[in-house]
């Protein structure tokens, strides 16, 4: 994972923020702060996220493809421009749907 975060004051085009890499998950940061942090993540065709659960809440949206979220065995299908919350405790994961990309963006603001 790439720890450094974006250069400041610097217009982004977020799509082209990562690219893809073969047979690989791919993530950089944008910001990393103790209450939070942005990163984006590219997923090549048949990768994926295994299951977790953070005690904090995450936003996740699609900027690119198609995503299949799972979130207490709920599956959600997402496509590009498309976002969702999951929620603190939550066992989730990112199953395969193709080549995509998404922004996950988790607010640390105490335990819940």
């Amino acid at each position: 994972m790439d720890t450094a975060e974006l250069e400041k004051s610097k217009v982004h085009i977020t799509v082209e923020i990562i690219e893809y890499i073969a047979n690989s998950v791919v993530i950089k940061t944008i910001l990393k702060k103790s209450t939070g942090n942005i990163t984006v993540m590219s997923f090549d065709n048949g990768e994926g996220l295994g299951e977790k659960t953070t005690p904090f809440d995450t936003f996740v949206q699609i900027i690119d493809g198609q995503a299949d979220i799972v979130i207490n065995g709920e599956s959600n299908l997402l496509a590009t421009g498309e976002s969702i919350v999951i929620p603190a405790h939550a066992p989730n994961f990112v199953n395969p749907n193709g080549r995509f990309k998404m922004i996950q963006t988790v607010i640390k603001c105490g335990y819940e």
